[in-house]
């Protein structure tokens, strides 16, 4: 599933289609990913309308017209977005296609387990202004993030670390990141940290944020060397720091990797 930053690189593939108009709106309308929204006002007030602003949070993607249409977008598990340079006949899973005069905006979606929401109205749609800040904004605060873990205290940190409601744009691949860089065990109860390590989560969590915007957000690069990301894919992985062949179970309903010299479970 997308986390936060392929959902920011995905984002910026529409970029270039920004205060071009939109000349046709081809959808596949039965597709369960447009459920409860009005595809008729869409397919009528799109078309014409200009693309001229866009913005990701957490796991979400907002995208604004210039007669006061918006269009937001959840990627669920496979959802992707690119940009065509032509004039294509959409694809099986091409459930929206944005033409304009040089390209067509494409929202693929094989298993369709993400969502389309169309809103108009003046303002950002309700639902959108009611989203948990971003991680890496001044409203991610520490006092905030520990209120958060004793709020889900019996939880494992790892199933805390995996809502959104608490961590927008955090996901699986992450969250295992968080926990080897703060060396946390998964399963550690999240009301049981001491005040020095809900600081780690709260540092730790900000800087892996940060540094995937800056290399997966931008242009699909992989994360720094020496990142548990590197080897928590791979069945034989094994800890970057001592080569420690790394453990794995089912944590928070997600496959779940960490090594258990640096992650012993207090």
């Amino acid at each position: 599933m997308p986390e936060l930053a392929e959902v920011e690189f995905y984002r910026k593939q529409w970029d270039c289609g920004l205060n071009a108009p939109i000349l046709a709106v081809h959808l596949h309308p039965g597709k369960r990913i447009f459920r409860g929204q009005n595809l008729a006002a869409l397919r009528r007030l799109v078309p014409g309308a200009k693309l001229v602003f866009s913005e990701a949070r957490g796991k979400q993607m907002l995208f604004r017209f210039s007669n006061h249409a918006w269009l937001g977008l959840h990627l669920g598990m496979t959802g992707t977005l690119r940009a065509d340079q032509s004039a294509l006949e959409p694809g099986r899973h091409d459930h929206l296609v944005l033409r304009q005069k040089s390209r067509s905006l494409v929202l693929n979606d094989p298993r369709c387990f993400g969502r389309v929401l169309f809103h108009v109205g003046a303002n950002a749609p309700e639902w959108w202004a009611k989203l948990p800040p971003p991680i890496n904004s001044g409203a991610f605060t520490r006092a905030g993030l520990a209120e958060f873990l004793q709020g889900h205290g019996r939880a494992p940190l790892k199933a805390v670390l995996l809502r959104q409601d608490g961590f927008p744009g955090v996901g699986n691949w992450m969250a295992d990141e968080i926990l080897w860089q703060t060396g946390l065990h998964p399963r550690t109860p999240a009301g049981r940290l001491h005040a020095a390590q809900v600081q780690a989560v709260w540092r730790v969590t900000r800087f892996v944020c940060r540094v995937a915007l800056q290399k997966i957000g931008k242009d699909w690069s992989d994360p720094p060397a020496g990142w548990f990301f590197h080897e928590r894919w791979a069945k034989s992985g094994r800890c970057p720091r001592h080569r420690a062949v790394l453990e794995r179970a089912t944590v928070g309903g997600r496959t779940t990797a960490w090594c258990a010299r640096c992650q012993a479970r207090g």
